[in-house]
């Protein structure tokens, strides 16, 4: 491989072309990127310059797969949207001595015991939480919380062993779901944490922070279901939002806590009564395509931000649209082989609000619901872009109170 003409930028993981697919094709546009993968490229490889094969969540061997390409290119900058690699990244970034978060920072967020400590230290609303390693010190921490309680691993995502627990008699069994959850979860964070359960909207925040300085450019409001687990099932964006002055100062106050300083992130939290409080942080773009509909709706291109910070340019912040995009997911009615699928449109010329459609199943493959298929139980999505804005669903509020 010979030496590129103009520094790289290194893209650690997250390479699925469904979901993170857009990522990799609108930062390719910017910069010459190289790949640190758990294998070479195969769709994206018109898009590479050069790449280096590894185990993505290993820190040791994402720094030496680093420290290869570094030794064949000058190195712009690292970046990642993958959850599980946010540590491996931050450790090369510190190696190669280039801007980006502390691993201090990264392990802060990863690890959510630790996240609710910080939280709790500078006075960020968020929930209750204990972090315990067996069924009786679980038993006990949901005693002091109150029913109803949410068993989470500590450092895992995609809602991974996630499960709300109503009364004493259902949480043997809740334990065991989020412990089989936990028993493969990223190393940052151990154990399972006992947490009170928020009642009131889901939303997340899109945030992109330059040297400490955060602006938070939408809201996303979220479709939850399939209780008591928390699948998401849909996110709708739009220009403008209303709750968006009211919920940001949270989303910065939960960033500084943990000592995030760069990047783009995807803060989680629910609408109470008294007022938005945090549910996480994730220090890279929110998954389910919601960099799209950030774009649809407003303009802003996260990847490309993500990308520029991390090279030490200055992102563009300013909003070019002003529109609604959302995304339904959709799920087979039952556990069994798909027999069918089918849409009642397509998208084309006569149909510009319909933006994309994809089916992640073929007729014939085996299906199952959450949780026992999680987000491989999903066999389609849609993503749409109507002329109005969409009236908010589920009684979303358009102000900080439920």
């Amino acid at each position: 491989m010979s030496r590129s003409t103009s520094p790289l930028l290194i893209v650690v993981g997250g390479t699925d072309p469904v979901y993170r697919g857009y990522c990799v094709e609108q930062v390719a546009a910017a910069y010459p990127i190289a790949l640190i993968d758990t294998k070479p490229p195969s769709w994206q490889e018109h898009l590479v310059v050069d790449h280096e094969v590894a185990d993505t969540h290993d820190p040791a061997a994402v720094v030496a797969a680093g420290l290869a390409l570094a030794e064949r290119h000058a190195i712009a900058g690292v970046v990642t949207w993958d959850e599980y690699c946010l540590v491996p990244t931050g450790q090369l970034v510190a190696r190669l001595g280039l801007p980006g978060n502390s691993v201090e920072s990264m392990n802060a967020g990863r690890n959510k015991a630790a996240s609710r400590r910080l939280f709790a230290e500078h006075h960020v609303p968020s929930a209750t939480s204990t972090r315990v390693d067996t069924l009786e010190q679980a038993t006990a921490a949901a005693q002091r919380t109150g029913f109803p309680v949410v068993l989470k691993p500590a450092s895992h995502a995609a809602s991974i062993g996630v499960i709300r627990v109503d009364t004493p008699e259902e949480l043997p069994a809740a334990w065991e779901f989020a412990a089989v959850g936990a028993g493969d979860q990223g190393p940052e964070g151990h154990g399972v944490l006992v947490e009170e359960y928020l009642v009131g909207p889901e939303i997340s925040v899109e945030c992109v922070t330059v040297g400490g300085l955060t602006t938070a450019v939408a809201v996303t409001r979220k479709d939850v279901g399939f209780a008591p687990y928390f699948e998401e099932t849909g996110h709708t964006v739009t220009a403008g939002d209303h709750l968006l002055p009211h919920v940001s100062p949270i989303a910065v106050q939960a960033l500084r806590a943990l000592g995030i300083t760069d990047g783009v992130q995807h803060v989680e939290m629910r609408l109470t009564a008294a007022g938005p409080r945090i549910i996480e942080v994730n220090s890279r773009i929110g998954g389910d395509l919601i960099g799209t509909l950030v774009r649809l709706a407003t303009g802003v291109d996260l990847p490309r931000i993500a990308a520029d910070i991390a090279c030490g340019n200055d992102p563009s912040l300013t909003p070019s649209a002003h529109r609604t995009a959302a995304i339904k997911i959709l799920y087979p009615p039952a556990d069994g082989t798909l027999t069918a699928r089918h849409l009642s449109v397509d998208p084309g010329q006569q149909r510009p609000w319909l933006h994309q459609v994809a089916w992640l199943h073929d007729v014939g493959d085996r299906v199952a619901l959450p949780p026992r298929g999680n987000a491989n139980g999903r066999i389609g999505f849609l993503i749409v872009t109507p002329t109005a804005p969409l009236k908010p669903a589920n009684g979303w509020p358009l102000s900080p109170r439920a």
